[in-house]
């Protein structure tokens, strides 16, 4: 039906790598809500599947005794949105998780699919982003971590090399006060791909000053960014409404956003401001932050 020349299924790692590493025209199909599409709409076609969906050690969620979570990357967004851990240790991505499609989607789609593809649009990357998560990718020539922040190189892609798969996604604990949130907007509020996405990490030195700020987009640029220098206009100071006003103003600058089908650049750049500015001020708030 969708054009692929072989289904592989196999039972581990050790067998995936190996199918892999005898065909260098193999793709991993994880949930395959992204690869099934590029069959239908004939972007690929006649080329071998290797599924990860029998490796239960991929679909594992679990706490690290450093303090970090480990997330499968065969694990779903249902998993994510659902999971005690992360509802404990990190509650806005349990939120962010079901932002991604309706419950189909997230009954399916993985986390490290999502990631893999490429796609600037990825509703799990700009969380990650400012979770400062690390990726591990696996082959027959051993183990790589990857930051996140160096894993997407451009418009689809990615530094994952043929051979690889992504088996874990690690999200370092963090202390002190803090609190995060993930703002998507799109056309509809369900089943769509976002327009944009802004996930913003606030860490407080007090209730009213800002210690340490992580934004991060989707949609804004070929590939989603962390908004370095919106985090240093925000860095030790007091959340008021000209900071806010000042955050998504540099926040556009860094992104330099373009016009296509789904949004004109003029309308992405006040999205840029206005949520940039919104989601910030929900990560304050779920810090335990007060506005003076």
């Amino acid at each position: 039906m969708f054009g692929f020349s072989q289904l592989y299924e196999p039972s581990d790692l050790q067998e995936a790598w190996e199918f892999l590493n005898n065909d260098r025209t193999a793709k991993i199909i994880a949930g395959g809500t992204d690869i099934l599409l590029k069959f239908r709409h004939k972007e690929i076609s006649d080329i071998p599947l290797v599924s990860l969906k029998r490796i239960k050690s991929l679909k594992e969620i679990k706490e690290l005794p450093n303090g970090s979570v480990q997330i499968g990357a065969m694990a779903t967004f249902t998993q994510v949105n659902k999971d005690p851990i992360i509802n404990d240790q990190l509650p806005f991505l349990a939120k962010a998780a079901i932002t991604m499609g309706g419950p189909q989607i997230q009954n399916v789609a993985t986390i490290g699919g999502n990631l893999c593809n490429g796609a600037t649009s990825a509703d799990s990357a700009s969380s990650l982003l400012t979770l400062k998560a690390k990726l591990t990718l696996q082959s027959l020539h051993g183990t790589r971590v990857v930051d996140m922040e160096k894993f997407y190189q451009g418009l689809y892609q990615t530094d994952i090399q043929h051979g690889e798969i992504l088996t874990a996604v690690s999200i370092p604990k963090i202390n002190g006060l803090w609190g995060g949130h993930y703002t998507k907007f799109s056309m509809r509020k369900a089943m769509d791909i976002s327009t944009l996405g802004c996930a913003v990490v606030c860490l407080l030195k007090d209730q009213k000053t800002i210690g340490e700020i992580r934004i991060a987009l989707g949609t804004a640029a070929p590939m989603p960014i962390r908004c370095y220098q919106a985090e240093n206009v925000a860095l030790g100071q007091n959340l008021t409404d000209q900071l806010l006003v000042k955050v998504g103003i540099e926040a556009v600058k860094e992104a330099k956003p373009r016009s296509s089908w789904r949004a004109s650049r003029e309308f992405r750049e006040e999205l840029i401001k206005e949520l940039t500015s919104r989601t910030l001020l929900e990560a304050f708030f779920q810090a335990g932050g007060k506005r003076s």
